[in-house]
Parts: C-alpha cells; sequence; structure tokens
C-alpha cells in the first residue's frame, strides 16, 4: 500500500511539475538585442521571454535563452534597439481607418513637385465616380519649396477628376470638377463659420475656408462617396498596420466629427470580435448633432459600460473609455494659428456644466478638446463648480492639446487631479503660430517642462489623421529638437525634452493618463508584450534622423503584427488595398525619406 502511495505521490508532482513547465514555458524569446525598458531600476537587457501576451524574463542573452523549449519562437534582433510599445494618446483611428485606402497621403513628402506628380498619376487611375483626396497630415513647410500649391497646379493635376484636398484644418482645396460635383457655384452661401472664397465676379474659386470653425471642412468630406463595406474593412486593417509600422502598439480614439456612434464603429468592432486589431483601442464617444449631446450623454450612459471588462486577455482591448475629445459644440476652440482665436458662446458654460456633472455623477471619464488658455480657464470654471457640487474624487479626466496653457491654469488642473493629453501639432503649424502670436510667445508652446515639473501626468499622441500625420517620430523629433516638419526651431531650449523623457511620454505617459501604467509602459517583468524592433537606434542618431525611424518588428500582446527587414519572413502580408485604384497600392502611407 505504501509503495502504491509513493507512486501516485511521485506521479504526482511529476506531472504537476511538467504541467507547470509547459504552462511558463516561452512561446516568444527575442535575443541579441539593445532594449530599453524604461525601467528605472532595471533600464537594460539583451533579451526578453515572452509567455501569454506578457513579459516572463528580461536579461542577459544567456539566461533568457536557456529558457527556450521546442516550441519556442526565438528571434535574433541582431543588435537592434528595442523599446516599448508606442501608445498615441490622441489620434482618430477608428475614423482615419474608414476612409485610408482612399486616402492619398502626402505625409513625409519632401518636395511640392512630388506631391503634385502623385496627385496627376492618381487621377490618371482614379473611376468615375470617385475622388481624388488627400487629408491632412502635410504642410507647406515640410516641401523644399515652403509653399503651398496654387489652385492653377491642382486643377492642371487633376483634370476632369473631382478632387479634394485639405490643409490642416485651416483651409481645403476643390477643384473645378469638385465644385461641379457638390453643385458649388455663385449662388451657394457660406456655412456658418465657415468662407467659400469667390472672385471678383463672384465664382467660387475653390478654396474653402475655416474662419473660424472647420465645419466647411470635415462636412465636404463627409458629403465625398464611402468606401464599401468590404473595403472599409480591408482599409481599417490597412491603416492600423501601417500604425504598427511605426511602433505603435495602442492608441486612445478621440471620436470626431462624422463619427457616429455606433453607426461607424461596426468596422472595428468586427475586427474586435474577429481578434483581428493589431493595436490596443480604448476610444471616447463624441456627440455629432449640436445642441443635442445631452441627450446623447444620457441616452449613451444608460446604455453602455465605460472601461475593460474582459476577462479574456488573449487578444487586444476594445472597448468605450469615456466621453470627449468634443462634449459641447459650443466649446470647441479650433487650432488655425492662420486666423484669430474663435471667441465662444457665451452658452457654453451652462451645456458643458450639465453634461460634466453627468459624467461626474455617472463616473464617466471625460476629456476635453481646448487650445487655447482662454478657453481652458472657462472649461475650469464649470469643472470647479461641478466639482464643488459633485466631488470628482479621483475621476479619470484630462484635456487635449493645451498649446497656450498658463501656469495658473496647469495648477488647477493640477488641484483637479486632471491631466493633460499634448500631440505635435505645433510641428506643423509651428511657423503659422510665430507670424501671428511672435517667436517668444512660441517658445514655450505648449510648457511641457512645467507640466512635468509640476507632477501632472502627460500623454503624447498626434491627433492624425487630419491635423497632423500619424507617424510618432515626428512627435518624439518635435519633443527632443523644439523644431517643426520644416526645420523651424521655435521651442526655447528651457523646454526641449531629453530623448528617455520623450519617449516615456509616448508609453508611460499615455498609459497613466487613463490610470493603465501599472502593467505597460515599460518593460518589465509581468507587464503586456508590447514593444518594437527599431530600424535605427533612436539613443544615438542624429536629430534628423529620427524622422526616418520605422519599427522593423512590432509586437502586441505577445504575437508579431509587423515585421519589415529581417524579420519579414516572421508573419503573413495584408491582402492587397481595395478597391485595386487605392492610393495606397500605389504610394502607402507615410512616404519614407530614407534613400535621400
Amino acid at each position: 500500500m505504501k509503495t502504491i502511495l509513493k507512486y501516485f505521490i511521485c506521479a504526482f508532482f511529476f506531472y504537476s511539475n511538467g504541467f507547470a513547465q509547459k504552462k511558463t514555458a516561452p512561446t516568444l524569446i527575442v535575443y541579441n538585442a539593445v532594449i530599453h525598458t524604461l525601467d528605472d531600476q532595471n533600464p537594460n537587457a539583451e533579451a526578453i521571454a515572452i509567455t501569454d501576451g506578457k513579459i516572463m524574463e528580461l536579461g542577459q542573452n544567456k539566461s533568457i535563452l536557456k529558457l527556450k523549449t521546442n516550441t519556442t519562437k526565438v528571434i535574433d534582433a541582431h543588435g537592434k534597439t528595442l523599446i516599448p510599445g508606442l501608445f498615441d494618446s490622441h489620434s482618430h483611428v477608428i475614423r482615419g481607418g474608414r476612409f485610408f485606402n482612399t486616402e492619398l497621403r502626402w505625409d513625409g513628402v519632401r518636395s511640392l513637385k512630388r506631391a503634385l506628380a502623385m496627385l496627376k498619376e492618381q487621377a490618371q487611375r482614379t473611376p468615375e465616380g470617385q475622388w481624388v483626396r488627400v487629408v491632412g497630415g502635410w504642410n507647406a513647410y515640410q516641401f523644399e519649396e515652403k509653399r503651398l500649391p496654387t489652385l492653377d497646379e491642382i486643377n492642371e493635376a487633376t483634370g476632369n477628376v473631382p478632387t479634394f484636398i485639405l490643409h490642416l484644418y485651416g483651409h481645403a482645396y476643390l477643384n473645378k470638377a469638385g465644385l461641379a460635383k457638390l453643385k458649388i457655384d455663385s449662388t451657394t452661401p457660406n456655412p456658418k463659420g465657415g468662407l467659400i472664397q469667390k472672385d471678383e465676379q463672384g465664382n467660387p474659386t475653390g478654396l474653402l475656408v475655416a474662419e473660424p470653425s472647420a465645419f466647411i471642412l470635415y462636412s465636404t468630406v463627409a458629403k465625398l462617396p464611402e468606401l464599401t463595406a468590404e473595403e472599409k474593412i480591408n482599409s481599417a486593417q490597412q491603416f492600423l498596420t501601417e500604425n504598427n509600422r511605426f511602433g505603435i502598439t495602442a492608441v486612445m480614439d478621440a471620436g470626431g466629427g462624422f463619427q457616429n456612434y455606433p453607426d461607424d464603429y461596426g468596422i472595428t468592432n468586427k475586427l474586435a470580435e474577429q481578434h483581428k486589431l493589431t493595436v490596443r483601442l480604448p476610444f471616447y464617444l463624441y456627440p455629432q448633432k449640436p445642441g443635442n449631446e445631452l441627450v446623447d450623454f444620457t441616452k449613451w450612459i444608460s446604455e453602455v459600460e465605460v472601461g475593460n471588462h474582459d476577462e479574456d486577455q488573449s487578444h487586444t482591448e476594445y472597448y468605450i473609455q469615456g466621453g470627449g475629445e468634443s462634449l459641447v459644440a459650443t466649446g470647441a476652440d479650433f487650432e488655425n494659428f492662420d486666423k484669430p482665436r474663435p471667441d465662444l458662446s457665451p452658452a457654453m458654460e451652462d451645456q458643458m456644466k450639465a453634461i460634466i456633472s453627468l459624467m461626474v455623477k455617472n463616473k464617466w471619464p471625460f476629456r476635453i478638446h481646448a487650445t487655447y488658455d482662454e478657453t481652458i480657464t472657462r472649461f475650469l470654471n464649470v469643472i470647479e463648480e461641478v466639482n464643488k457640487e459633485t466631488p470628482l474624487n479621483g475621476l479619470t479626466w484630462f484635456f487635449d492639446h493645451c498649446e497656450t496653457i498658463s501656469i495658473d491654469n496647469l495648477q488647477r488642473i493640477k488641484n483637479l487631479g486632471g491631466g493633460i493629453a499634448i500631440q505635435h501639432r505645433m510641428a506643423f503649424q509651428g511657423e503659422a503660430f510665430i507670424k501671428r502670436y511672435g517667436k517668444k510667445a512660441a517658445q514655450n508652446t505648449p510648457p511641457i517642462k512645467q507640466m512635468l515639473a509640476m507632477g501632472i501626468p502627460i500623454g503624447m499622441g498626434s491627433d492624425a489623421t487630419r491635423v497632423s500625420s500619424y507617424n510618432p517620430w515626428i512627435g518624439l523629433y518635435w519633443l527632443t529638437t523644439g523644431k517643426t516638419i520644416g526645420g523651424t526651431k521655435y521651442q526655447g531650449e528651457q523646454n526641449i525634452l531629453d530623448r528617455e523623457t520623450a519617449l516615456k511620454l509616448y508609453t508611460q505617459g499615455s498609459a497613466k493618463l487613463i490610470h493603465l501604467d501599472k502593467d505597460r509602459g515599460m518593460l518589465k517583468k509581468g507587464y503586456l508584450a508590447d514593444f518594437a524592433i527599431l530600424s535605427d537606434d533612436y539613443f544615438k542618431i542624429a536629430d534628423e534622423k529620427i524622422l526616418d525611424i520605422t519599427s522593423i518588428l512590432t509586437v502586441v500582446n505577445g504575437e508579431i503584427v509587423y515585421a519589415d527587414s529581417f524579420f519579414k519572413s516572421l508573419i503573413k502580408l495584408l491582402p492587397k488595398a481595395i478597391p485595386d485604384w487605392s492610393p495606397i497600392n500605389y504610394f502607402g502611407g507615410y512616404q519614407s525619406n530614407k534613400s535621400k
């Protein structure tokens, strides 16, 4: 009997130990890397082991390679730099994904001559019934010619093919065919807050100007033909992969104009259900009908939950994070630095108070678009009033943008437990800001170092795809050099960050904004296995080369979602973009300039 008992005890320990070993065996090991963990307690490593979507161990090559089994995928990083995955705290990736395959991207194009050549080529292949469209992500100063295209150049390049070109949220161009298609003529009135430029005979020239509202711009975009459901799915996947190409592993989607909930979320809902999302994607709900915002938020709060309630960690997160970035239309202070600061409606405060009170009472996180200090002052007055009546009690909330915020208002945000999501919008609008407000005012726009010194949570993002490009390395270049994409150094030395601090804002900072920094933002045992191997060493290359960095291997939740260079064979490529005429098939997205 003792012999039998001893046998069962031994068998139990043998099988349980074998099970434990199997359970903890790494699914992936990357070695021979220069790993920057961003963990101050353990800043560097050579190798990393992953299991169940989390980091199992970090260390030297020899010790980590000892963990491999017959089933472990082992990748030689060839001495390349490996960093935590980037987290864009403000992008419009859901809306951007719906249209990505239709858009000719001028992001990264270095000459206007090349941009117009791309425009002409795309016009020649665009079928009847469709448009050529360039929707943001560029400016005049990125071109070596340092100027915008003329309407004559646009008409010559595009001919009879309807064309729409958006320049930030300042103005847009319609060619003659586009004006005819939209039936804009001498009798068409200016929309509220916008200008249809007309010549001496009263005929529209094709220039649409945001004065001061961008409604004329994004309402025009909304009139252009959409893709089919199948094409939209492919388009969203192409755009997510394009984000992965730059090392992005998570995005906070900030809603956006003409992004209706729930109708326009069907594509990402489907990708999430099929476990095909390649970024973590918390998103915010943005009301679309001015004057109806309280009704919308009341309905949403009664119908949906905020936060991640999915206990299955085998796939990437996708959930409603809260409300914003716009809470009320009367609070929109668009960042068109070519024009004077817009004055907000006196009705804003009462409307905003009703919505923020509703949010706080129901513990809904919120974010608020706010460019100018004058706007921020008025918003803070409302938030402080609500806080007196219904304490925030640690509720997650933050402002977006804050280019001209004052020290006094930074202190008020800190006192209320808020944060700030900043973006590289000044990399695209620094020159325009200087022209209107002067070089001295630009030197601390926004005052990032002061925010950090005060201990305010800050997350970095892009505000892609219309106001700026989704390429995060533009943001890291901007943070560490104080320069625009046109090379103008406008920030004072006192406001420029070192490279590690800047990278922390694009990783830990974004996670901390929504209190997710306990398991992401750095490479550490037990943290999420989200990381990127870079094409170049971010910490050592020359400043200007930062703009050319891409990822050559991006991993989300322990799974490879993007691979290039040495690693191209490690992943099955996406099918080509559909429809066949999509500019993505011929030009791709962000334009690389490495060969130049």
